[in-house]
């Protein structure tokens, strides 16, 4: 089921009105109900792989309480490696298994060997990454003895299924959740009415920025070998606001729509785009996974403990490993290394984290040299993102190979002003509402002003959204 359809519009006021008028007597019923929504969800999408989502939810349930109930931490480690071998197992084969096959044939082919390869007609079952995170984070805290064990099924079972951010997060903690869960919701107006507002603002980017910058971004990287390089390089701008108004949008309606049940998710985007450093637009592009690596990857490898060597080491293996969560390509680790590459400099002079506050916060506007650094880090993410949509290594060198040369100075033939004065607009709302939660957030106007630009957006999204019930780029990851 899609947050962009009917049947989502049906569903969710169904589920609030059941949830606050009908098992409001104990958050235990609310529980239940909200699993068994969560299920049909799920099931929306494909009911067969319910089945895997439940072995995974018991089998982390479970691995849970043994590595707790373990006399000797030799117990609970083979406890906690039987968990995350079965976890990374299926992730592995519904995820990787053609990728290092077709990888092991090339690598023979390179060395005269020729081998009858078996590729599998495998489905990816939506949403497998964020689910396996979840649990994987749960079994790594035990172990570690930051939580205790969940022994409420249901309770553990809504940490990991909870419908909002089911298929493409963000990346929950049990630390941050499971408390949630596991106390009464009293129903908040205001909380309910800004998640409203935030389910509102990622329609506007989802429906009306990415699914209008798709069809062109399509079109021409579709047909690459035949356009200018100023249009190619509008394809990749176009791109970087589609996939940002794509994922972020889906996190922005994922967080609003929480917030109508009394839980608040954790935040995954903080207005990347205003970055000033690669570094800092880490921090603040798809948060949840970012930090997910850092705790459970980056630090146990040694984390900025060691020497220099170690933290470029570390640095590398986190932004590789980033590319490969994303997808079974090569393309999807190139792009991981490129931002590991960007971030060198900043860790090798210690930079890396001098850029923490808000951009010209304050100010109406940022100074010559904030503009020229956000343009440079816009950029070399551009330049990354080449990788990340292209279907292939040489597809992308290509690409990259007709955008330099002489008409990279021209205009493209066919600007698509209504696409760029939309996006525009779009920006326009994040600069002005950066230091806050998400872009419809706004506390400085008058409330009936507030009410008109509401308004105005509903109209915009009634008037350029498209209604085609198209996916999330992020349901393929």
């Amino acid at each position: 089921m899609l947050f962009n359809s009917i049947g989502f519009l049906i569903f969710l006021p169904i589920v609030f009105i059941l949830y606050w008028f009908i098992f409001n007597k104990k958050y235990q019923h609310q529980n239940l109900l909200v699993l068994v929504a969560s299920f049909y969800f799920y099931a929306c999408w494909d009911w067969r792989f319910l089945f895997l989502l439940i072995f995974s939810i018991g089998l982390d349930f479970f691995s849970g309480i043994q590595i707790e109930k373990s006399k000797s931490k030799k117990e609970a480690k083979i406890w906690l490696a039987i968990s995350i071998i079965i976890n990374l197992g299926f992730l592995g084969f519904f995820k990787y298994y053609n990728f290092f096959v077709g990888s092991f044939s090339d690598l023979l082919s390179g060395f005269g060997f020729h081998a009858n390869i078996w590729l599998l007609k495998i489905v990816l079952p939506v949403g497998i990454s964020f689910y396996t995170f979840h649990g994987l984070s749960y079994v790594i805290d035990i172990y570690k003895k930051r939580i205790s064990a969940e022994r409420n099924f249901i309770d553990y079972a809504v940490f990991v299924s909870y419908f909002p951010l089911l298929v493409a997060g963000p990346i929950e903690r049990a630390t941050h959740l499971l408390p949630q869960i596991q106390r009464r919701r009293i129903f908040n107006y205001e909380q309910a009415a800004d998640g409203m507002r935030q389910v509102l603002w990622g329609f506007f980017k989802k429906m009306v920025i990415a699914d209008n910058c798709a069809p062109l971004v399509n079109d021409i990287f579709t047909h690459y070998q035949t356009e200018s390089a100023s249009n190619l390089v509008l394809g990749v701008v176009l791109f970087a606001f589609q996939i940002y108004g794509d994922f972020s949008g889906y996190s922005d309606i994922a967080l609003g729509v929480s917030r109508l049940f009394g839980i608040e998710l954790l935040k995954n985007f903080s207005f990347p785009y205003f970055s000033r450093d690669i570094a800092e637009f880490w921090r603040r592009w798809h948060i949840s996974l970012s930090s997910w690596f850092r705790d459970y990857l980056y630090i146990p490898l040694g984390g900025s403990k060691g020497g220099l060597m170690m933290k470029i080491r570390n640095t590398f293996i986190i932004f590789l490993v980033s590319g490969f969560w994303h997808g079974a390509n090569w393309t999807f680790i190139i792009w991981g290394g490129l931002n590991a590459l960007y971030f060198m400099p900043l860790l090798i002079t210690d930079k890396n984290r001098q850029n923490l506050e808000v951009v010209a916060i304050g100010k109406l506007i940022p100074s010559f040299k904030e503009t020229f650094q956000i343009l440079i880090t816009f950029s070399l993410t551009c330049f990354a993102w080449i990788f990340f949509r292209a279907s292939s290594v040489s597809q992308a060198i290509s690409y990259i190979g007709k955008i330099f040369n002489k008409t990279i100075l021209s205009i493209p033939p066919h600007l698509p002003y209504k696409v760029l004065s939309l996006v525009g607009i779009m920006l326009l709302i994040e600069w002005s509402n950066r230091n806050m939660f998400h872009g419809l957030e706004i506390k400085r106007f008058n409330p009936w002003l507030r009410r008109l630009l509401y308004l105005v957006i509903i109209y915009i999204i009634l008037r350029y959204a498209n209604f085609g019930n198209n996916e999330f780029i992020y349901f393929q990851f």
